[in-house]
């Protein structure tokens, strides 16, 4: 209990220290020097040994090297992809080491000319949503997968609208906001890109303007949209810390429904997938979202076995509908994470997939009083999970322990195993008793919470 006691008194006082002096505005390395003290040590910080997957071996340590030349304070689209290369096409293949900082709101939707983009503008020639409605509506189309000129043109526009808001980040990269730095309408794209870490961003809804209609999605279709706030594809060494996932203003329970399911505009928030493994996720709130985090892409068995190992702690989860996270394959150790659930839309929290191997121990679960324990997991083709520590606090209730297996296996058949197999060994300190989960997750977690 001392260990836990002083680390909390450190952060503390660390979110005590007073507020990093503005930044230049300007994305030359002059600019970062005039970065204060606080700022760049922590731009520099590198993952701390034994916390998480991303410790494993030589541990992560993003673009804490990087020279003068390559430490830049951004706040444009454009600033932000000269400092990761200058060419977003190839800007995944830069592995010099490179320090961002993020200076106020940067834009996906931001022209060239720092204009901002519509939907309209990404949109090919071919392809007008009433015309896509019209051509594939169930009652007309049947239950085939769209195909012919009007998806083509959805699909050439999806290309377009690829180009302009996924930003691909290179290996050996350090992405930091300063105070109130935010990432509006775009993807930060880390595929076949080890060794980058992501801290202090709040991410504001990374839109989809031309979502699939996926007919034999489920018995009665889905739309389904394609980018995530960060997506980690094929690649090792990932820190996520200390960020805020949102969809600001424009919440997938304020899109229409066509077809008779809504309009799905917005994809994960943090998935890992295609054999990305050894990556922590700590700190972090994701806020007022659907789907949330998946970690491994396919059922299909291949190269994902072995792969896919992420570590989940002091994470908040509010008022998120599911995917919190869903495993297949992975080794994902989930611990000390506080989840504030509920509403009629809620799903599930932990989703079992094929040959996860989910290690959950002492988190919390504020539910409201409609969300049985039960209600927590999700079998989705999975046979076991280690589920220890768990603490539920339902509507106006006291919190209590809670073995959320059990009360999973009561109801559902088959039942999950209780033992995934496997016990995690990197942690960087004690795992705290669950009860004090929110008094340090709720405050602590998110962006702003840097002294930087």
């Amino acid at each position: 209990m001392r260990r836990i006691l002083t680390g909390a008194t450190v952060i503390a006082l660390l979110l005590g220290a007073a507020p990093a002096d503005a930044a230049p505005r300007s994305d030359s390395p002059a600019a970062a020097d005039q970065l204060s003290w606080l700022a760049r040590h922590l731009g520099r910080q590198v993952l701390p040994e034994r916390d998480g997957w991303a410790a494993e071996g030589a541990g992560t340590t993003g673009g804490s090297t990087a020279t003068p030349e390559r430490t830049r304070v951004v706040r444009s689209r454009a600033e932000l992809v000269t400092a990761l290369g200058g060419d977003n096409a190839s800007n995944a293949t830069d592995a010099t080491p490179k320090l961002i900082y993020v200076d106020g709101a940067v834009d996906g939707f931001e022209g060239p000319d720092g204009t901002a983009l519509s939907c309209a503008d990404l949109a090919d020639p071919g392809y007008r949503l009433d015309a896509y409605l019209a051509a594939y509506d169930p009652a007309v189309w049947g239950r085939a997968t769209p195909t012919g000129p009007l998806e083509e043109a959805r699909v050439r526009s999806v290309v377009n609208q690829t180009r302009q808001t996924q930003i691909n980040v290179g290996p050996n990269t350090t992405v930091v906001g300063l105070r109130g730095a935010r990432l509006t309408g775009l993807t930060l794209m880390v595929d076949r890109s080890s060794n980058v870490i992501v801290r202090n961003l709040t991410f504001v809804d990374a839109r989809d303007c031309f979502p699939a209609w996926s007919p034999t999605d489920g018995e009665a279709g889905n739309w389904n949209s394609q980018y995530d706030q960060i997506s980690v594809r094929r690649s090792e060494h990932v820190w996520v810390d200390h960020n805020t996932f949102t969809d600001g203003d424009n919440p997938d329970s304020g899109q229409p429904t066509y077809f008779g399911q809504p309009y799905q505009v917005h994809d994960g928030s943090l998935d890992v997938t295609h054999t990305a493994s050894l990556v922590t996720a700590s700190w972090n709130r994701f806020s007022g979202r659907d789907k949330l985090m998946l970690i491994g892409s396919s059922n299909t068995v291949g190269p994902d076995v072995g792969r896919l190992k992420v570590t989940l702690h002091h994470n908040l989860f509010d008022g998120v509908l599911q995917r919190l996270p869903r495993v297949r394959f992975g080794q994902v150790d989930l611990y000390n994470n506080h989840y504030r659930l509920g509403g009629a839309d809620f799903q599930y929290a932990l989703g079992v997939g094929v040959q996860s191997a989910l290690y959950a121990q002492n988190n919390f679960f504020t539910v409201d009083a409609a969300v049985e324990e039960a209600d927590l997991l999700y079998d989705w083709g999975g046979t076991a999970l280690t589920e220890r520590g768990s603490w539920v606090r339902r509507g106006d209730g006291p919190a209590r322990p809670v073995d959320l297996l059990a009360a999973y296996n009561a109801l559902h058949d088959p039942d999950l195993g209780a033992d995934a197999g496997w016990t995690p060994t990197l942690r960087r300190d004690p795992v705290l008793p669950t009860p004090l989960v929110p008094l340090l997750v709720g405050p602590l977690a998110g962006a702003g919470r840097l002294p930087i």
